[in-house]
Order: structure tokens, then C-alpha cells, then sequence
């Protein structure tokens, strides 16, 4: 299925972030048979996307969380667009990612870290890079001020986005940075 048709089957909720999120899928130029990981689910936007684009996913959300975010019915969503079965669902913790070193090509996150306790943010990142193979990549998405502006009409309590770039001097990774309508993209690459 092509996204435009994609776009119309799941409405605005997918369309929201769809073009912005396959521009950078496409121009990371990852190997087909790349091993990609997705952290936070929620309803599976970008796990979808991602198969789209013909890769398997392995995507997961923690058992315990019981949040609006958290329980969404991704596997109807991926069903509808034919995409159902290159996606694998596990629960896991991204803080304690249940996965060994180097276990993974790519790690996309979207619009899940700023859901992720602060305290807690760094130790994902870290994970995340831990579980990277080298010159791997980890693509997070963010709501920007626009972005969350728009989110806040259907959910006021809706927190702001995270910034994933004051992370980066700590992990000592090469960030680049693209700047979306509603979400950015902040590529971080394993060296």
C-alpha cells in the first residue's frame, strides 16, 4: 500500500507525522534486511511506517503501563494497511532493554521519550546506544512547539516534547538534526 492511501485508511492521527517520518526513513538509506526496533508503540504509527517502507519491525511497550498512549489497538491499525505481519510486538522496558549489545541496525522512538520519566531519559539513551551495532542508528521524533500545540487541543495535559540533542555530548554520538512541521528529527549515529 502506498502512504497516500495508508494516510486516508488510518486518518489525520497517522497523517499527522507521515510525510515528515517517511522523508527520513527513506534518506537514512537503511539495508532492507536491516534489524529495526521501535520504542513505544502507542498505535503503532511508526512501526507502520516503517513496514511501508518494507522493513520488519520489532516494536514494544512496557506490560505495566496502562496509559491513554500505551493500550491502543496498533495490530488493527497495521492490519488495515496490510502491514500487520512484518511487525513483532514484545513488552519490554526501554530503560532495561531486554536485547545484547549490538543487537540492532536502527532504534526509532516517536513522540514516546518525552513520556519517559526525565530522571529516567538518559538511561535510555544509553541503552539504546548499547544495543546499537556500530554506525548504527537511533532516529528520535519529537513534538516541537507547534507540534504540541496541536496535541494539547485533544489532550491539554499533554507534555512538552524532550529535547534529545542535550543528551548527545554525554553519549558521545554525531547528531544531525531536522527540524518538521509538528515533530524533529534528531539522528544520532553510533561511532
Amino acid at each position: 500500500m502506498n502512504l497516500n492511501t495508508a494516510k486516508e485508511v488510518l486518518g489525520k492521527e497517522f497523517a499527522f507525522t507521515a510525510d515528515f517520518v517517511n522523508e527520513i526513513i527513506r534518506n537514512l538509506n537503511l539495508p532492507k534486511n536491516a534489524r529495526i526496533l521501535d520504542i513505544g508503540t502507542g498505535m503503532g504509527n511508526m512501526a507502520i511506517m516503517l513496514a511501508l517502507n518494507g522493513y520488519k519491525v520489532l516494536t514494544g511497550e512496557p506490560e505495566t503501563d496502562d496509559s491513554i498512549y500505551a493500550k491502543q489497538d496498533w495490530r488493527k491499525n497495521a492490519d488495515k494497511v496490510g502491514v500487520g505481519h512484518l511487525i513483532e510486538f514484545k513488552n519490554f522496558r526501554a530503560e532495561n532493554l531486554p536485547f545484547g549489545d549490538g543487537f540492532c541496525d536502527a532504534i526509532f522512538m516517536l513522540g514516546s521519550l518525552h513520556h519517559i520519566d526525565e530522571q529516567h531519559r538518559a538511561q535510555v539513551l544509553q541503552e539504546c546506544i548499547r544495543v546499537l551495532k556500530i554506525e548504527g542508528v537511533l532516529c528520535v521524533f519529537e513534538p516541537n512547539q507547534r507540534g504540541v500545540e496541536i496535541i494539547r487541543q485533544k489532550n491539554p495535559s499533554h507534555p512538552d516534547g524532550a529535547e534529545p540533542a542535550n543528551y548527545a555530548p554525554a553519549l558521545n554520538l554525531k547528531l544531525t538534526k531536522r527540524n518538521g512541521e509538528f515533530f524533529d528529527a534528531f539522528i544520532f549515529q553510533k561511532i
